[in-house]
């Protein structure tokens, strides 16, 4: 496999955006779970995870893995939101939501060194770092602009008829997010 390197910014640069976007939506979605040691079990499951994940990193450290484990993360990424939409605000949406989140976060510390690895030039390197924020910045400020309008353009004040919006709008740039993740790699 090979990167495409012009795609592979875009990726980044959209997964980031998503990540501005939605960076507020998960205290809202998280509200019905009230026991706060779910999140220490979370933690700790998570740790757990990535532990697991070190131990393989000599077998997955390569252009391929790091491609496949990159859609995986993707994918449930799309499922939370599809998830979201057809349960709503529950117990089990937030539970669901969060669990395919922290399986998310075991794949993170992962991605980052493999994302090092496949770059393989600092120049590059610099490119993706630089598309990551400002996705990150473009998001943030979308979001904002996205709440402001709806609740002065619209009169939607209440946050969760927002955030249920908001996911609509998410699932297409999730399935953007897809398509050029699967376009920034080559067979060779």
């Amino acid at each position: 496999m090979k990167l495409n390197e012009r795609a592979f910014l875009i990726y980044k640069l959209s997964n980031s955006s998503f990540t501005g976007l939605s960076i507020g939506i998960l205290f809202t979605i998280y509200q019905p779970i009230e026991d706060p040691a779910i999140y220490s079990l979370g933690g700790m499951i998570l740790a757990v995870g990535m532990l697991i994940l070190a131990k393989f990193y000599d077998k997955i450290l390569n252009i391929r893995s790091f491609y496949k484990i990159s859609l995986f993360v993707e994918i449930i990424i799309m499922l939370s939101i599809i998830i979201f939409l057809f349960l709503k605000y529950s117990l089990t949406s937030a539970l669901i939501i969060y669990c395919s989140y922290q399986l998310t976060f075991v794949f993170g510390g992962y991605l980052v060194r493999a994302e090092t690895l496949v770059a393989q030039n600092k120049e590059l390197l610099g490119k993706i770092d630089i598309n990551k924020q400002i996705g990150y910045l473009l998001g943030l400020g979308l979001s904002y602009m996205f709440y402001k309008l709806l609740e002065f353009g619209f009169n939607i004040k209440d946050s969760k008829i927002q955030i249920n919006i908001l996911h609509y709008l998410l699932i297409l740039l999730q399935s953007f997010i897809i398509l050029s993740l699967i376009k920034s790699f080559k067979k060779s």
